[in-house]
């Protein structure tokens, strides 16, 4: 079995050859900690990993050293250095082992956070002071009494956001997250009493800051507020990397050196912000300027390293929605004295007064399976999950057992016909390319793998040879009418984006190109042969479909258990549903897989929360 990879190996001899000695300790170290942050992980905790084999099975298995010797030997390695040197590798007090870059991302986002929370700055704004009335009145407008009398949560998240420099407004799909953040721009520029506020509204890709860009967009226009506020609120939505303006290299043009000249930078999905890019985000904001995270903390973390709004929202510790006694009182006074909230006795930390769980789904209410189910799998309740899948009493999901994979092509044959003819369809009879582009989003299939029977790869190759049986593509050529892509590469030229999703049309003339519609409406088309790495997106992974939404989905799950199956990735993949949920899998796969939740080795956490 193989446990490292040439890159892992390259690295331990390089530090190895540093150190200036031959040493087992260091170099096995050196490997441990590329390995792991390769797989996701901030660090390397070695008191989880001390004494123990790194194999099993195997006649001579390599076992690490104990914890006090193993820190010993690093400690007096020249390659080793405590928090603040300046060295490849750091050891901190905590027997956590990181590369020296990822210790700095982590030191700095968590200083950048508790500077925003600690005791004496919360309550900091860039205006001089709020104008209690004013912004009473603004909240009575743009938050109504709710009909269930319950605690409105978007209304407590839109005064936390505008008492805090620092904020984090967490919630599932359909609990109203960017309608909460459109009031709270609304609410900011009453605030600002004709000063014109900076504010910047970004998401971690493309597909998502187009999202973003729409919503607002749709719910500016409905808010019950002056048209001159309506039209003060931003609409325009980019990418992290193109806000802090990437560059050829690793560096950004905004920094701390070159900070952005904004008010406000809000950031939605930030469930899929690695740690280096947010390091870089906070680093880039003005002291003055507020940032305010929008996003669901029970969804899959960043392909990259980290697991950045899991830790800061505490990993489940259930303190979200309680706050410190006197930030409670200045809830009640500014949203209302009948509000009810919890609080602590202070001896918390502060980061808890920037924190709120939005609680209310609008779209997915009592009477929608998608919403139990999604609820069952977060809990980690998968008896519960598959009952209520099998039960029958709710329309909106639906379990089906896994067919053999030589049976595969005629299980999928009616779902892809009829998930897919409707958009390939309207490509002949000249449909323009809003509607196809409408009705290819209504069903997607989404599998947990990319590779294997089960996976992507396989599974787009067998959906094209359905479609031509069908006689609704005709793939002779790799450019074909209908054929869906998506990019896997961003290319800063063109503005096209890892994530972004377009459609091979014809043109005016006959002559095809890659459609792709941004969050404008406007559409821009491409040669083909210009477009950057991309591939065929009849089906998608699940990680790949995070900050989309469609009316269907099929979510395809392998018939054998696989690491990367895990709670957080069925419950994204039930939650981009909007309609009707179908789960092909084996009972004993699921169960394992809601079992088994991600787990990203980090010190942000602890940093933030005291432990």
């Amino acid at each position: 079995m193989k446990i490292f990879s040439e890159l892992d190996l390259h690295f331990a001899r390089f530090m190895t050859e540093l150190s200036g000695h031959d040493s087992p300790e260091v170099f096995l170290a050196a490997a441990l900690v590329s390995r792991s942050t390769r797989e996701g992980h901030i660090c390397l905790d070695l008191s989880s990993i001390e004494g123990r084999p790194l194999t099993d099975g195997e006649l001579y298995p390599i076992i690490c050293p104990g914890l006090s010797h193993w820190c010993r030997i690093l400690e007096a390695a020249p390659v080793v250095g405590k928090p603040g040197d300046y060295r490849p590798l750091i050891l901190d007090g905590r027997s956590r082992l990181y590369l020296y870059r990822y210790w700095e991302y982590e030191k700095k986002l968590a200083d950048f956070i508790r500077d925003r929370t600690a005791d004496g700055v919360r309550g900091e704004i860039f205006l001089d002071e709020i104008d209690a009335q004013l912004l009473r009145d603004g909240l009575d407008r743009l938050f109504p009494p709710l009909l269930d009398e319950g605690t409105d949560w978007q209304r407590i998240a839109s005064v936390t956001s505008l008492l805090n420099r620092f904020s984090v407004i967490s919630g599932s799909p359909g609990t109203g997250k960017t309608t909460t953040v459109a009031k709270i721009m609304a609410l900011l520029t009453e605030q600002g009493k004709g000063k014109v506020l900076r504010i910047a509204l970004a998401a971690p890709t493309g597909k998502a800051s187009a999202r973003l860009e729409e919503a607002i967009k749709k719910t500016r226009e409905v808010l019950n507020c002056p048209a001159s506020i309506r039209a003060a609120i931003p609409e325009k939505a980019t990418t992290i990397h193109r806000l802090l303006g990437a560059t050829d290299s690793p560096y950004f043009l905004h920094n701390s050196e070159n900070p952005l000249h904004v008010d406000m930078v809000i950031v939605d999905e930030a469930s899929m912000v690695d740690l280096p890019l947010m390091s870089k985000l906070v680093q880039a904001i003005p002291p003055s300027a507020r940032l305010l995270l929008l996003g669901d903390k029970d969804q899959l973390a960043s392909v990259e390293a980290g697991a950045v709004l899991g830790d800061i929202c505490g990993r489940g510790r259930g303190l979200l929605n309680t706050f410190s006694r006197e930030f409670s009182e200045k809830l009640k006074k500014y949203a209302g004295n009948d509000i009810q909230v919890a609080s602590h006795g202070g001896d918390t930390p502060g980061i808890c007064d920037s924190l709120c769980q939005l609680q209310k789904n609008y779209r997915f209410g009592q009477e929608s399976g998608i919403g139990h189910l999604g609820a069952a799998v977060n809990r980690g309740d998968s008896v519960h999950a598959i009952d209520l899948l099998k039960s029958g009493i709710y329309r909106d999901i639906q379990w089906s057992e896994l067919p053999p994979r030589d049976l595969l092509v005629p299980a999928l044959d009616e779902k892809l016909i009829n998930g897919f003819k409707d958009y390939l369809q309207a490509i002949d009879s000249e449909g323009n390319s809003e509607c196809i582009f409408d009705l290819f989003d209504r069903f997607r299939i989404l599998c947990a793998l990319r590779q294997g029977p089960f996976g992507v790869s396989a599974l787009n190759l067998l959906i094209e040879q359905i479609l031509r049986r069908e006689n609704l593509i005709k793939p002779d050529a790799r450019w074909y009418r209908g054929r869906p892509i998506m990019i896997t590469r961003n290319d800063y030229n063109l503005r096209l984006f890892n994530g972004d999703i377009g459609i091979i049309l014809p043109d005016q003339n006959g002559e095809l190109y890659a459609f792709f519609r941004d969050a404008s409406g406007t559409w821009r088309k491409f040669v083909p042969s210009r477009l950057p790495e991309h591939e065929t997106v009849y089906a998608m992974t699940v990680h790949k479909s995070q900050g989309s939404e469609f009316e269907r989905i099929l979510l395809l799950l392998p018939d054998r258990d696989s690491p990367v199956l895990t709670r957080e990735l069925i419950y994204t993949g039930i939650t981009r549903a909007k309609e009707e949920v179908t789960i092909w899998g084996r009972e004993d796969v699921f169960h394992t897989a809601i079992s088994r939740r991600i787990v990203r080795t980090s010190g942000l956490h602890d940093a933030l929360w005291g432990c």
